[in-house]
C-alpha cells in the first residue's frame, strides 16, 4: 500500500504570528499585488483540488481487490482495529455503498463506505466541485508499475469521464514517493498511457500547454531519493514534451533546510509553477498568519523574480486533531493567499479522509459515525456544520481569489446555510429589506446560482433556470418567456455578486452575460409572481428585469 504523504513529512509548526488583519479590501485578479509570471488558465487564477481517487472495497469490481486505503489491511474489512481513516464520509449521495465490519452509526444505520471505483462516486465528486466552484482536480498517481496500477489506469479514465461531464478540467499529478525507478518509469508512463488524456476538452491547461504536476522532488527524506540532476532531467523532459509542469515541492524550498534537501534551487527554478506542501505545517489562523510573514511572502517574491507562478497550499484542516476551528483556519488561509496575491490555490486535499485534511462532505454529526469508533464529526467543537460546509467554503474562498467577492479576514461561510420563510414577493417600490429577506425567488449579494438549480416564484408558476447547455432561461411550465441566448457558450455558474451585477460564468471563470448592473452594492435579484425577473438595488428601485411581467 502507498505510503501518504503525511507519514514521512516533519511538522514545522510555526512558532510565531502576526497579528490578525481585519476589515475588507476590494480584489480583483486585474490588481493584485504580484504580477502572474502567466495570464489566467486552468491553474493560474483557479482552485485546483488535490483528488486521490483512492478508495476502493471488496466487492466493487477494481483490480486491487481490497478495501484500499480504507483499511490497514486492504484484505479485511475496516474495523475499529483495521482502520485508515481519521473522518467518516457522509453517505447519502452514493448510490453503491459497501458494508464495513464497523459497528452502526450511532443511528442506527449501517456503517458503509464508497467504493472511489465505481463511476458514480467520481460523478458525484465532480457535481460536488461543479456547484462549488473547485476549477480543477489534479488526479494523484502514485507509482503505477505495481499492483495499484490497473486500478489507478482505470481511474484516470474515470475522472476523464466525470470531468467532461461536469464541466471541470483535470490534470495529472505524479506523487513519486517511494518510486525508485522513477526517473525511467514516469517518462514511459507519460508517453505510454497518460499523454493519451491531454486530447479531452476537461484537460487542463496553461498557456496553451497540458498541465503536469509532479510532487516530492527535493524532500529531505529516505521516500525521495534522487539526486538534483535526476530531478532536473525529469522537469525538462516534461517541458519538452510541450506540458507546462507544476512542482509539489517541500515547503523550504526556497531556504533549502528542514523538510527540503539543500543544492535543490535549480530544479525548483526550472518548474513552471510551484506548490509548496503544508499538510502538518500549521495548526491554526495564527499558524497561517505567521507563514504568511515569514514564508508565503518571501516565496512570491522568489517566483516573480525568476517568472514562476505561485500556487499555495490551503487545507481545512486534521479533523482527528481538532484543528478545524469550524472554518476558521480554513478561511484565514484563503484571506492570506488572496492578500498576498498568489496566481492560484491548490486545496488539500479533496478526498483525503486518511489525514483527516478532505473538504468532501463528511459526517456532520455523531448521528453517522460508527458507535464505539472514536471518530469525530465536524461539529466537534460545538458548532455544527453541514456536510458540504467546507465545499462551501472553498466557493468562498476561490469567488475572493477571482475578485468575485471582497477580500475579507471574516468568514462569509455560514456552517450551517441559513433557512428563511418564504415571503411575500417584492414590487417595484418594495423596500431593499423586503427584497433581501425573502426567502422564495431571490437571490441576494453575493448569492451563487448552479445548473438546473432552478430559482422558483413564491407562486411556483415561473422558474428562472441555468441549464446543462449554459443558456440561463425564464419558464412558465415549458413555456420559454425570456432567455440569456448564451446556450452553448460554456456558462456553468451564476453569481447575484456584491456589486449588484447579476454574472454567468464559464468553467474558467470568464463571463459569458452579465445585467451590466454593477456600482449597486445589496442588489438583489427577485423572480416574482407576475412572471418578471428583477434587479432591486438597495433603495427598492427597479435596475433590470426581463421584461416579462403581466403572466
Amino acid at each position: 500500500m502507498t505510503i501518504s504523504r503525511r507519514k514521512f513529512m516533519v511538522s514545522t509548526l510555526a512558532g510565531s504570528a502576526v497579528a490578525m488583519v481585519g476589515g475588507a479590501e476590494l480584489v480583483s485578479a486585474l490588481t493584485s499585488s504580484a504580477s502572474a509570471a502567466s495570464p489566467a488558465g486552468d491553474v493560474v487564477g483557479r482552485i485546483t483540488v488535490g483528488y486521490q481517487g483512492w478508495f476502493a472495497c471488496k466487492g466493487d469490481g477494481a483490480p486491487i481487490d481490497g478495501w484500499w486505503h480504507w483499511a490497514q489491511d486492504m484484505a479485511s474489512a475496516p474495523s475499529p482495529s483495521n482502520t485508515n481513516i481519521k473522518a467518516w464520509p457522509d453517505m447519502a449521495d452514493y448510490t453503491a455503498t459497501y458494508q464495513t465490519a464497523f459497528s452502526n452509526f450511532n443511528n442506527g444505520q449501517p456503517a458503509t463506505l464508497f467504493s472511489s471505483y465505481d463511476q458514480q462516486t467520481v460523478n458525484t465528486h465532480f457535481a460536488w466541485m461543479q456547484q462549488n466552484g473547485c476549477d480543477t482536480a489534479a488526479l494523484q498517481r502514485f507509482n503505477p508499475t505495481g499492483g495499484e496500477g490497473p486500478t489507478r489506469d482505470a481511474m484516470a479514465a474515470k475522472v476523464r469521464s466525470a470531468a467532461e461531464a461536469y464541466g471541470r478540467k483535470f490534470y495529472i499529478m505524479y506523487d513519486v514517493s517511494g518510486w525508485t525507478t522513477m526517473q525511467a518509469d514516469i517518462k514511459t508512463d507519460w508517453t505510454g498511457k497518460m499523454s493519451a488524456y491531454t486530447a479531452s476538452s476537461a484537460y487542463a491547461r496553461q498557456n496553451g500547454k497540458p498541465v503536469v504536476c509532479i510532487w516530492g522532488f527535493g524532500f529531505n527524506d529516505a521516500n525521495h531519493p534522487w539526486d538534483a540532476a535526476a530531478c532536473l532531467d525529469v522537469v525538462n523532459w516534461f517541458k519538452g514534451q510541450g506540458c507546462y509542469v507544476i512542482g509539489g515541492v517541500p515547503t523550504h524550498w526556497r531556504t533549502g533546510d528542514s523538510d527540503s534537501r539543500a543544492g535543490y534551487l535549480d530544479v525548483y527554478h526550472a518548474f513552471n509553477m510551484l506548490s509548496p506542501w503544508m499538510v502538518g505545517r500549521i495548526g491554526t489562523p495564527a499558524d497561517s498568519d505567521s507563514f504568511y510573514t515569514n514564508v508565503n511572502t518571501p516565496d512570491l517574491a522568489d517566483c516573480t523574480a525568476n517568472g514562476i507562478d505561485y500556487q499555495p497550499c490551503v487545507l481545512p484542516g486534521d479533523l482527528s486533531a481538532r484543528q478545524r476551528a469550524h472554518g476558521d483556519l480554513m478561511w484565514r488561509q484563503f484571506y492570506n493567499m488572496v492578500r498576498l496575491g498568489a496566481q492560484g490555490i491548490y486545496i488539500s486535499m479533496f478526498d483525503e479522509y486518511g489525514e483527516g485534511n478532505q473538504i468532501a462532505k463528511t459526517s456532520a454529526t455523531q448521528a453517522t459515525v460508527p458507535a464505539g469508533s472514536g471518530l469525530l464529526a465536524l461539529d466537534e467543537d460545538g458548532t455544527a456544520c453541514s456536510t458540504d460546509y467546507y465545499l462551501r467554503l472553498t466557493n468562498d474562498g476561490g469567488r475572493m481569489l477571482k475578485g468575485q467577492i471582497a477580500l475579507t479576514a471574516t468568514r462569509p461561510t455560514p456552517p450551517v446555510p441559513a433557512t428563511t420563510s418564504p415571503s411575500p414577493t417584492p414590487t417595484a417600490t418594495a423596500t431593499a429589506t423586503a427584497t433581501a429577506t425573502a426567502g422564495c425567488g431571490t437571490l441576494t449579494a453575493n448569492q451563487e446560482f448552479a445548473v438546473n438549480k432552478p430559482l422558483h416564484s413564491c407562486d411556483g408558476r415561473f422558474e428562472l433556470v441555468l441549464g446543462g447547455d449554459g443558456n440561463l432561461v425564464l419558464y412558465q411550465g415549458s413555456t420559454a418567456l425570456w432567455s440569456a441566448k448564451t446556450s452553448g457558450k460554456g456558462g456553468t455558474v451564476a453569481y447575484m455578486q456584491g456589486d449588484g451585477n447579476f454574472v454567468l460564468y464559464t468553467a474558467s471563470g470568464s463571463p459569458v452575460w452579465s445585467s451590466n448592473t454593477a456600482g449597486n452594492s445589496g442588489a438583489a435579484l427577485s423572480v416574482q409572481n407576475d412572471g418578471n425577473v428583477v434587479i432591486y438595488s438597495s433603495a427598492g428601485a427597479a435596475l433590470w428585469s426581463t421584461g416579462t411581467a403581466g403572466h
